[in-house]
């Protein structure tokens, strides 16, 4: 399976709702970052490593991100991958496989760092959030979700004196993901259709599709 997760992407709307200049311990850089942000764009560089340590491919690509519930993840190398969030949906376009899967938002999104770090009192009551530290460089913010279902089993957030730089998070089945950010542009202009999603023509769309209605013709 390829690294990206809907979920994953998810999450770094919210994580990277911190990446602004800022010092000090890592929670009071994620109270100063979060605030007043309505977009960002940035690019970003993944690993993921299984349960038993083994590393596959990297891959790297583009993200823009836009208040509150909107956010595009594009993977660009090895493979081609789209990830869009239209503040309803989340769609994810495989154009190898030709298939799109899509299914509500609110399920990619229930106890995730998406929906809780942009409402700084929901995130301390979703999440045991503690200072790490730092190391390698970077002062560190663990998430831990109080979920007794939890989808991950935890996210750390280390910051530079730039702002966001990386967010390690680990799964249930013990894989962990590292993605580096970099090239952050906050609150730049950004282009309505960016979250958007239009399936290509000749794709299978699989999952949860919106209803359409229409209206009775009139005599």
């Amino acid at each position: 399976m390829k690294p990206i997760l809907a979920f994953a992407a998810a999450s770094l709307f919210a994580l990277a709702g911190m990446a602004h200049a800022a010092t000090g311990p890592a929670r009071a850089r994620l109270d100063a970052f979060a605030h007043d942000l309505h977009s960002l764009t940035g690019h970003f560089t993944q690993t993921l490593t299984d349960a038993n340590g083994k590393a596959g491919k990297g891959s790297a690509g583009t993200l823009a991100l836009q208040a509150p519930r909107q956010f595009r993840w594009e993977t660009l190398t090895p493979y081609q991958q789209t990830i869009v969030a239209d503040g309803s949906r989340v769609w994810l376009y495989d154009p190898e496989l030709e298939q799109v899967t899509v299914r509500k938002q609110s399920s990619a999104e229930s106890h995730s760092p998406l929906t809780v770090l942009t409402d700084l009192k929901q995130m301390d009551k979703d999440f045991a959030v503690t200072e790490q530290g730092e190391h390698d460089g970077l002062a560190w913010l663990r998430l831990t979700s109080k979920d007794k279902d939890p989808q991950f089993d935890y996210a750390d957030l280390g910051f530079d004196a730039n702002g966001l730089a990386r967010m390690v998070f680990r799964d249930q089945l013990g894989s962990t993901t590292q993605i580096r950010f970099s090239g952050w542009q906050r609150n730049a202009p950004i282009a309505p259709d960016t979250f958007n999603f239009v399936p290509p023509a000749g794709a299978d769309v699989i999952g949860d599709l919106p209803v359409i209605t229409t209206q009775p013709l009139k005599d």
